[in-house]
């Protein structure tokens, strides 16, 4: 991977039983979404809810290139989401990908 290829992460997280929703909108309501957005290099992060699974959920994140996103990563508002994701978070898997 060259350090200028865009980045595409796929982030599949397991809700709580039953808190997903809980999830979603203390995301929203915290403002992170948003500061998240007006990151340098973010181009998108977007939550997907699965229609299959009701404590499913696909975060989809593009971003200019690894450095920004590593720099993405050390805000403090991360560290707020890290929070969050404690209280309605069971498991997380990452997929790191670069557009051919």
């Amino acid at each position: 991977m060259n350090e200028n290829d865009e980045l595409n992460l796929f982030v599949i997280y397991t809700a709580k039983p039953g808190m997903r929703e809980a999830f979603l909108n203390a995301v929203k309501s915290s403002g992170i979404l948003q500061l998240i957005l007006d990151e340098k290099g973010c181009r998108r992060y977007e939550y997907f809810a699965s229609v299959q699974n009701p404590d499913t959920l696909l975060l989809a994140e593009t971003w200019e290139n690894a450095e920004l996103q590593k720099i993405h990563m050390t805000q403090p508002h991360m560290t707020e989401l890290k929070a969050i994701k404690e209280r309605y978070i069971e498991s997380t898997e990452i997929g790191r990908m670069i557009k051919n």
